[in-house]
């Protein structure tokens, strides 16, 4: 199966591409060259560490919040010059994928920044650099060894001085007034204000005026090991630090590009903000987060190249036509997993399953369920509406892996 469409009905469109970014992304070129507007990336850092994902496994798993299995997503351990090389690719179909008005940011630590930072600068010109970000957090331990490492780099590029930057959308309150030397005054109206003397001028600020923010962003916490929004996905960023960045570079209707788009949080960024996005990331377990946070949106799944799985896994399922619906009920689903939790049942595996069609253009989804925090336990039945094509279903298991199965609606 090349290609999976999840349709719906609120002007959002989306592509997530399952694969290596490289080719992802010269595949990419013929059709959206010099039309996307802002690219995030959060690339390998130089670590090399491996990075797991916690894989929740059945219905208990989802409702108690504990993960049962650690599935390794990525290796870090390319060696520099293959690294740089990675990167100096990325970086320029970057260049060729952004409209001029279109913005790059890069993020990444202290191991990776001088030589990204001397890339870009080639790439696309020193005098197109707009600011490295300090993203500054409290998270993890402290070192007595030296001090603590507290921030990350994210590096901001135009493509050209045409780029579209939107400061009013991302200002917010303050967090404290500003006092140091200033009177404090209030308005007719009862707003309070603080004025300020200087070179024969008064100036004066509002305490409730919503401020920028610089390029020392310590308002955004990184997430925190029981926070809610955590899929599992080792090294995943919050949403309010992708929101920011969204609203900032980029207006509703824009492409919104990330090439390493890991626990996918660029992606419902820009669903959430009415922008359209494409996702690439060769990590399967990605495709299952991809699946929870894109519901709502019009976009489909490219799933070209990825591996056959031996065995075949053994499913059943019946069909029982209903007035203008088939209701297709899940029987049986059995994929080999090593290192499935001890007493863990068949059905423990199946991650999301979805009923559509099957048309020229891929397998459309006309109804799907995914297990979720809020509701752990399979749903065993989805009512699919009648419609051309062959019936069909799909069923994800905890790995990643999208199993078809065409269903005949005359049971």
């Amino acid at each position: 199966m090349a290609t999976e469409w999840h349709p719906a009905q609120n002007g959002v469109k989306g592509l997530f591409c399952y694969g290596d970014a490289i080719g992802r992304m010269e595949a990419l070129i013929p059709e959206y060259e010099g039309r996307i507007k802002l690219i995030y990336m959060d690339p390998p850092f130089m670590t090399g560490d491996r990075f797991y994902m916690r894989v929740r496994v059945g219905e208990k798993e989802w409702r108690t919040g504990k993960g049962s299995m650690a599935i390794e997503t990525f290796s870090d351990q390319m060696e520099r010059p293959a690294y740089l090389a990675m990167i100096r690719r990325v970086l320029e179909l970057s260049k060729r994928l952004l409209s001029d008005e279109g913005m790059i940011f890069v993020h990444i630590d202290y191991r990776a920044h001088p030589h990204v930072r001397l890339l870009m600068d080639e790439i696309f010109g020193e005098e197109n650099l707009l600011n490295e970000i300090i993203w500054v957090y409290q998270s993890g331990g402290r070192s007595i060894h030296h001090f603590s490492r507290k921030h990350d780099v994210i590096l901001f590029y135009r493509k050209t001085e045409q780029y579209d930057f939107n400061i009013e959308a991302v200002k917010a309150p303050r967090d404290k007034p500003r006092t140091s030397h200033m009177r404090r005054h209030v308005d007719p109206d009862g707003r309070v204000y603080r004025s300020i003397r200087s070179n024969g001028r008064v100036y004066t600020y509002y305490d409730d005026d919503p401020v920028a923010p610089t390029d020392v962003w310590q308002d955004l916490n990184h997430l925190q090991q029981k926070d809610p929004e955590r899929t599992g996905y080792d090294v995943q960023k919050p949403l309010a630090l992708l929101d920011r960045i969204v609203k900032c570079a980029s207006r509703p209707g824009d492409w919104v590009l990330d090439p390493f788009a890991g626990s996918a949080t660029t992606l419902e960024a820009a669903k959430l903000n009415g922008r359209n996005f494409i996702g690439i990331e060769r990590c399967p377990l990605t495709l299952n987060i991809a699946r929870r946070r894109l519901a709502g949106a019009d976009y489909r799944i490219l799933l070209d190249g990825q591996p056959e799985f031996e065995p075949t896994p053994v499913c059943s399922a019946s069909v029982r036509p209903g007035v203008g619906f088939y209701h297709v009920y899940l029987e049986d689903f059995q994929a080999q997993v090593e290192g499935m939790p001890e007493g863990a049942e068949p059905l423990d595996v199946v991650d999301n399953w979805s009923v559509g069609y099957l048309r020229p253009e891929g397998y459309q989804v006309m109804a799907e369920f995914a297990r979720s925090r809020k509701e752990g336990a399979l749903r065993r039945e989805l009512a699919a509406p009648a419609y051309a094509g062959e019936l069909a279903m799909c069923v994800s298991d905890i790995l990643g892996r999208c199993h078809y199965f065409a269903l005949d609606r005359e049971q």
